[in-house]
């Protein structure tokens, strides 16, 4: 296979962002109907925020968060007790070659929001940020 030389760097492809979109949409719906017959984890409401693939497609990573932070451990328990028919359930709603084994990681996206606003707002950075905006427009 000839190298894409229009694609440089480490990054993901697009064919690996474009199918790791895929799996998350159909990883979010099917536990938000509410498919899998684990009561436990049906009581939950689970935020997919991303799904990472791996180079060949084989292995999806997805990063989740219960809603409200609430529980993470054990919603990390409950969706790999139940990997198997999730991945089932995941692969009958796409068609891809074959069915990416699925593994759940905690997303902390939302944690790094918070610590970035935090910092934002502390006096010191404030401060640099609003000197930093009037240097940079220089003399009239």
């Amino acid at each position: 296979m000839g190298k894409n030389k229009f694609h440089e760097g480490t990054g993901p492809s697009q064919r690996q962002l474009r199918v790791g979109e895929l799996i998350r949409r159909a990883l979010s719906d099917v536990l938000a109907r509410g498919d899998v017959h684990d009561p436990d984890l049906n009581r939950l409401s689970i935020t997919v925020g991303e799904v990472r693939t791996s180079p060949d497609l084989r292995i999806a990573t997805a990063y989740v968060l219960p809603l409200g932070g609430q529980g993470r451990d054990e919603v990390i328990a409950l969706l790999a007790r139940n990997k198997g028919e999730l991945r089932h359930m995941v692969s009958k709603k796409l068609a891809l070659k074959f069915a990416p084994d699925l593994r759940f990681q905690l997303d902390e996206t939302f944690d790094r929001m918070d610590e970035t606003r935090e910092m934002l707002n502390r006096d010191e950075v404030r401060r640099d940020t609003a000197t930093g905006s009037t240097q940079e427009q220089g003399p009239e």
